[in-house]
């Protein structure tokens, strides 16, 4: 059975995240983003507390295309260093997983 994840990114406005969602999708690299904001971050960077709204990426597909998901998501990503982090999913709805599992094969 195949394995799969949710990734987590996050950009600063909503035009990189449609840019973002479109690329992913269209390449199979993801089944589904859903993009939820904006919201407010707060985090250190180079040595600064920074407060920033964003725009937060949820992406559904397989763990065996993380390493090529991470470089796409890296190819048109705005930020010097993007949050990447992907979450294992331990349960889902056999139905929606199975879809995922279409969405994210090659198309002929």
């Amino acid at each position: 059975m195949p394995e799969y994840i949710q990734v987590v990114t996050t950009v600063e406005s909503p035009d990189d995240a449609r840019r973002l969602a479109v690329a992913l999708v269209q390449q199979r690299l993801a089944a589904c983003v859903q993009v939820v904001g904006p919201i407010r971050s707060t985090y250190w960077w180079k040595g600064q507390i920074q407060t920033a709204e964003e725009w937060q990426c949820l992406i559904k597909t397989r763990r065996d295309l993380f390493v090529r998901l991470e470089a796409a998501i890296r190819a048109v990503h705005p930020y010097e260093v993007p949050e990447i982090l992907a979450t294992p999913v331990v349960a889902g709805h056999q139905p929606y997983l199975d879809w995922i599992e279409k969405e994210t094969q090659p198309k002929e």
